[in-house]
């Protein structure tokens, strides 16, 4: 309140000067004598209005205690009951915290678990896909007409990408079922109606029996049993004949459950090696249009070389001694005898003997002109046919190789067009290639050889001509002098 009061000196003090405080002194000696009294009522006054407003704010202070002291109770009861909700919210978000984590921790559990279901459910399924696919590969060829129906139905089913995944597992799990019944039936060897390819290629009913590693069939149209093999290209199942002392057995063994089996210690790998075997003709066939222009040239070789051996065998040459007989007569000079026995001397050495004869004046020179002159009017008739021989002997490899190359440029071809997975489709070319090269070295062997032979037998006769010629021209020469 002091604080508050107007205070008269402030305005005084501002007349700093000594002029003014000289001059205004008295006058300010009176004023501060009644500032003085005025503020001895005033500091009394202010004192009273103090204690009353701090009765007064006592009395507040009681009022707010006791207003506090009411209310202190049920906020403390209201604290503590807050204080102990928030304990128990408290004590449930750690609840749901630790199921959370437990659930997060159960959620990923969840997942490695499905995961790990999901690998083992694909790997089943690749198991099983590829039990499909190769089922009928590891069941007999005469067994397919059982269960090719279930085989393809599981296949096109691996095939449908619209089929459902239940349907196509349960579709799997009929060739499983199927296949775990065969197994069963194998163990004491089982029996089924079916269609068979014969010998004769024909086609007949009757029973298949399993039992161990080998298939027979009793066929209900004929007489017909044996042992069933897959063969080449062939859509059923084809029967080899064991033999007439296996074939009843078989049959009794198909029909009344008792009989006599014929045994094989290849399981069945010498039936198929035998099944293999070709024909000569087929073998030939493998050769194709390059191959039979060799088997034709060798043909023709062979035949002109039997010919041209009957010839050179039956090619007379003049024995010495007949030569010896003739020069006798001649030393004698009874030439007529001489001209009668050289006529009775067969083929060209007679009619050479002959001309010697009818020029027997004549000088040496110009006889042996004469005599050589026949000889070589034989030569062409024995040396006939062997330059084609000898043409064959060279040019049948030559065809060989070119069957080769035929082959192999028809095997690149379907290796561009099918691959190399099918060797079967490949089989046809590299047969070519093989065949005609070895077609070709049968021909060109014995072609070379019976040309060497001919040849030297061809000389051997020439060679004889011309000792005869020689002989005779000497004898003459002698008888001369």
């Amino acid at each position: 309140m002091a604080a508050t009061l107007f205070n008269p000196v402030a305005p005084l003090l501002k007349f700093r000067t000594a002029k003014h405080a000289m001059k205004h002194s008295f006058t300010l000696f009176c004023l501060l004598v009644f500032l003085s009294v005025a503020n001895a009522q005033d500091f009394k006054s202010a004192n009273n209005i103090a204690r009353e407003d701090l009765q007064r704010s006592l009395e507040d202070l009681n009022t707010v205690r006791q207003s506090i002291a009411k209310e202190k109770v049920p906020l403390l009861q209201e604290v503590t009951r807050l204080e102990n909700q928030i304990e128990e919210l408290t004590q449930q978000q750690k609840k749901l915290r630790r199921l959370r984590d437990n659930s997060d921790l159960g959620l990923t559990q969840l997942r490695n678990l499905v995961k790990s279901l999901k690998d083992q459910n694909e790997y089943t399924a690749g198991l099983l896909d590829e039990f499909v696919r190769t089922f009928e590969t590891r069941i007999h060829f005469s067994e397919t007409q059982l269960y090719s129906e279930v085989a393809e139905e599981a296949r096109l089913a691996l095939e449908d990408v619209n089929i459902d995944e239940a349907e196509r597992f349960n579709k799997q799990l009929e060739v499983i079922d199927v296949a775990l019944d065969r197994l069963e039936q194998l163990a004491g060897g089982y029996t089924f109606e079916g269609k068979a390819l014969t010998p004769n290629e024909d086609i007949e009913a009757g029973t298949f029996g399993i039992y161990g590693p080998t298939v027979y069939f009793s066929s209900k149209v004929s007489n017909l049993s044996g042992i069933s093999h897959s063969k080449l290209n062939a859509a059923e199942a084809a029967i080899a004949d064991p033999g007439e002392g296996y074939a009843e057995g078989v049959r009794q063994l198909l029909e009344t459950g008792e009989g006599t089996l014929p045994a094989d210690a290849t399981l069945g790998k010498a039936l198929k090696i035998e099944q293999g075997k070709d024909s000569i003709a087929e073998h030939l066939a493998k050769g194709g249009e390059v191959g039979y222009v060799i088997i034709a040239l060798g043909l023709i070789c062979l035949l002109l070389g039997s010919v041209k051996v009957i010839g050179i065998m039956s090619f007379a040459v003049p024995h010495p001694k007949q030569v010896q007989t003739i020069l006798g007569y001649i030393e004698q000079g009874d030439i007529e005898q001489a001209k009668a026995a050289s006529s009775r001397v067969t083929g060209v050495g007679g009619k050479l003997l002959v001309t010697g004869i009818e020029n027997i004046e004549e000088k040496r020179g110009t006889l042996e002109e004469l005599l050589f002159e026949k000889i070589l009017s034989v030569r062409p008739a024995l040396e006939k046919f062997l330059p084609f021989m000898a043409i064959t002997a060279a040019a049948a490899p030559l065809l060989g190789l070119l069957g080769t190359v035929t082959g192999m440029i028809k095997t690149f071809n379907l290796i561009t067009i099918f691959g190399t997975g099918d060797a079967k489709s490949l089989s046809s070319g590299i047969s070519e290639a093989l065949v005609t090269t070895e077609l070709g070295l049968i021909v060109a062997i014995p072609a070379l050889i019976l040309h060497g032979i001919l040849s030297r037998m061809t000389k051997e006769k020439l060679g004889a001509l011309e000792q005869t010629a020689l002989s005779f021209v000497n004898g003459v020469v002698g008888a001369r002098k």
